[in-house]
């Protein structure tokens, strides 16, 4: 078989019900051009929620656990081998446009980071930046999500190439002049938005690929919909907040969960007996925000999966018109997911509802991964680069954990997993929980505590109903508990095979 091309694009923080093929509410035209022509996987996992730690299990197969950056604010050590690494030394170009996210914007001698503050806005340092960067030869990176004062690197460079000098005014201090209590609508002129940025540099690559009649790994990754929720007209009143189905807390539905749950529906709560760093920490806070503020927030949010959506349409395009379509397998998905009321919760934390750990999953590879099918087969981010590397008919690496899944993809065998695992660590012993979902059941533990969940996704696919205290399901705690560890002991590595009896 020819090898293929490697286009994947991801969003960021995208719930995995906001595809309009299966959600009427919201429009993704292009989003539903690859469902109809691919595969679209409605069991697909990310193996841990937040962005540094999903995003490097993405390019080196391995679980948070193992590749060491097992949280914000930690970075991807430089000596991991990635699956772009591996593809560049059989001869693919690789390139990665968008968000990285590898590494934290705070940089120390001991553990330096390209993406930290104040190297993030050192543009003629960007311009002049020729290095592999965790194995792509190429890269063209933004930081920022919407008008954060992260903004930098390769995209503001792009802008001011573009004459848009007065690119401050939409971003905040103390980079930028933007006024703090503007919500919703950006002013920012869609031209020199990133999802512009992202969907230009992708296709100027594709054209050099196709010109050199060179294999390709190109990553397009698009910070949205992540917030803060603010997206440029007419995208920003696109959705009616009163025409839309508000996900919120089902009364009682926190009675039987962890106390953490619970907190978060009190005005005030106070988490402070799990702070150990000093840093922020995800989701331990209150999650009551008015009614009106919940309608718009969905409504915004909505609003910047349709934008984003003309943009991948336009990659989608580009890579049609290059005449490269065919020889080119496509995965669509996201780093992790969201919560927009779902549970009362809003953003994300240590929380692992479906809402937040399940992905939308397209693949598309004309020919040879059967079109208009979905398949409820599990899947896991870590599995891409194994399964890239199968494709393209490379050797999978000893250490990546992940399952080669292209046979499942060419729709040859029903699955490769029976489960799937996700981890949360946000702090070194007070917020660590680890998740095992098989095709059934759910069950979340936490590191030194007695609490956890237990879910059962067929009768309970709301997961309203947590019933690890529950007396008739005692049992099958027991069942979950030794098949979790289990599914540890088959992800542990072997870098070499046994090659004697001693």
């Amino acid at each position: 078989m020819k090898k293929p091309n490697i286009l994947l694009i991801t969003s960021d923080q995208q719930h995995f019900d906001t595809i309009g093929a299966f959600n009427p509410e919201i429009s993704t035209p292009n989003l539903d051009r690859l469902v109809r022509e691919g595969t679209t996987f409605q069991r697909a996992y990310c193996p841990n929620p937040t962005c540094t730690p999903s995003r490097s299990s993405i390019i080196t197969g391995m679980y948070p656990s193992q590749h060491g950056a097992w949280t914000l604010g930690t970075k991807l050590g430089e000596d991991k081998q990635t699956v772009g690494d591996v593809l560049r030394k059989n001869g693919y170009r690789t390139a990665l446009v968008g968000k990285a996210h590898f590494q934290p914007t705070r940089s120390t001698e001991e553990y330096p980071s390209l993406e930290s503050l104040p190297l993030l806005q050192d543009i003629d340092f960007w311009k002049n930046y020729n290095q592999p960067f965790y194995g792509f030869e190429r890269i063209e990176l933004l930081r920022n999500h919407t008008n954060e004062y992260l903004v930098g690197q390769h995209y503001v460079a792009w802008m001011e190439e573009k004459g848009f000098s007065d690119w401050k005014q939409y971003y905040m201090a103390p980079t930028g002049t933007m006024d703090p209590s503007i919500q919703y609508t950006w002013g920012i002129p869609e031209e020199y938005h990133y999802n512009s940025f992202i969907a230009e540099k992708t296709n100027e690559l594709l054209e050099t690929y196709q010109k050199q009649e060179e294999n390709f790994f190109l990553w397009a990754s698009f910070p949205d919909p992540h917030p803060p929720y603010l997206v440029p007209e007419p995208w920003a009143s696109m959705y009616d907040p009163d025409q839309l189905t508000i996900p919120e807390l089902v009364p009682f539905e926190h009675e039987h969960n962890p106390p953490h749950f619970k907190k978060t529906q009190e005005p005030e709560p106070d988490f402070t007996d799990l702070e150990e760093t000093g840093f922020g920490i995800h989701g331990y806070h209150t999650h009551i925000i008015p009614e009106e503020d919940r309608k718009k927030l969905v409504a915004n949010y909505y609003g910047m999966i349709s934008f984003m959506d003309k943009f991948i349409g336009s990659i989608l395009d580009k890579l049609d018109e290059l005449g490269m379509g065919d020889d080119t397998l496509i995965v669509f998905t996201t780093d992790h997911g969201h919560f927009f009321g779902q549970h009362g919760l809003q953003f994300k934390g240590g929380f692992h509802y479906e809402d937040l750990i399940k992905l939308p999953f397209i693949v598309r590879y004309p020919g040879q991964i059967p079109a208009q099918k979905e398949s409820h087969a599990l899947q896991s981010l870590i599995d891409l680069a194994p399964t890239f590397l199968s494709f393209a008919n490379i050797s999978i690496p000893a250490l990546m954990s992940g399952e080669d899944q292209k046979q499942v993809w060419l729709n040859n065998e029903k699955k490769k997993r029976d489960h799937v695992l996700c981890e949360f660590r946000h702090e070194p012993t007070t917020i660590h929980q680890k998740t095992y979902v098989d095709e059934r059941y759910k069950i979340t533990i936490y590191y030194q505590q007695t609490y956890g969940e237990i879910f059962d996704l067929l009768e309970d696919p709301k997961e309203l109903n947590n019933l690890w205290d529950h007396p008739d399901y005692q049992v099958l705690q027991k069942e979950l508990l030794l098949k979790y560890a289990w599914a540890e002991l088959h992800k542990e590595q072997m870098p070499m095979p046994r090659i004697s009896h001693a």
